[in-house]
């Protein structure tokens, strides 16, 4: 089962997305894709639906797959080819930051460059989608319990901003669509191994970064257990789980994004995103 949010910024409509791509309108069964809809067994109400039976929807805009997140956490270095590449140490703990909410957009919206920046990144990264609150969980598999589905997420970054500028991660993830989430959101139920799935960047038609989730050092459910440690996770926030190698800042010259480069994001059973680069205006 696919969800996805089809519409103008601001008025997107939930729609199930069949096999064979036709959209199906669900905005009779759910407002939206979103917290509440995770909280109160959306899932399982879809779920036992005749796809048949729902009405078909014009293809248009894919926004993010869910609505805007309480909480985006992000999560550092958390491929071990990726910290090599960097040259850091595998952590031994995950390393935390935050990306602002609004910076969640639609899958084929624009990156956005930002001004005075000249090292914009691109991160494509397996996004995990909270379906239940998660406060102090009991381990790994409660994390994994916890769990409502994946989407593709692009942690896209500022590298000057993150750390030419006093050290503040957050502050080269948090701007403007900085985030493009989707196409889709697919359920853990029928995600198979989320730790072996194969991740795709292209920049230009370049092939940038060809990863795979196999080499994420702490697992989304691991994660999930983690940061309830620390903070309560609640339905519908978004955790953004690391990249692999391949970013723009591992290469040897660095390369980063400039306006009117294409960069397109993949990873197996989650879709494909599309982003043309912009200036800021």
């Amino acid at each position: 089962m696919k969800l996805a949010r089809v519409g103008a910024d601001g008025a997107e409509v939930p729609v199930l997305v069949s096999d064979d791509g036709v959209l199906r309108d669900l905005s009779a069964h759910t407002g939206d894709i979103d917290g509440e809809f995770f909280a109160t067994g959306g899932l399982d109400r879809i779920r036992l639906l005749d796809p048949e039976e729902l009405p078909t929807f014009d293809s248009g805009r894919f926004g993010p797959c869910i609505a805007r997140p309480g909480l985006v956490m992000c999560i550092g270095l958390n491929y071990a080819d990726h910290a090599r590449e960097t040259g850091l140490e595998i952590p031994a703990e995950p390393i935390l930051f935050q990306k602002a909410p609004n910076t969640v957009v639609g899958p084929d919206d624009p990156i956005i460059i930002p001004k005075d920046a000249v090292k914009t990144d691109w991160e494509v990264e397996l996004g995990v989608i909270v379906g239940a609150t998660a406060r102090y969980l009991e381990d790994e598999t409660a994390g994994w319990d916890a769990i409502a589905g994946y989407a593709i997420s692009n942690d896209v970054s500022e590298r000057a901003f993150q750390f030419d500028h006093g050290g503040q991660w957050t502050k080269g993830k948090s701007c403007e669509n900085f985030n493009p989430l989707g196409p889709w959101f697919v359920g853990a139920d029928e995600i198979a191994d989320p730790m072996s799935l194969a991740m795709r960047t292209t920049v230009n038609d370049e092939v940038m970064q060809d990863g795979s989730t196999k080499t994420m050092i702490f697992s989304p459910g691991y994660l999930v257990w983690y940061l309830s440690r620390f903070m309560v996770l609640e339905p519908g926030d978004l955790i953004n789980t690391g990249t692999p190698p391949g970013v723009g800042l591992g290469m040897d010259p660095p390369q980063y994004l400039k306006a009117g480069d294409v960069v397109e994001v993949s990873i197996d059973g989650l879709g494909t995103q599309r982003q043309v680069c912009q200036d800021a205006s």
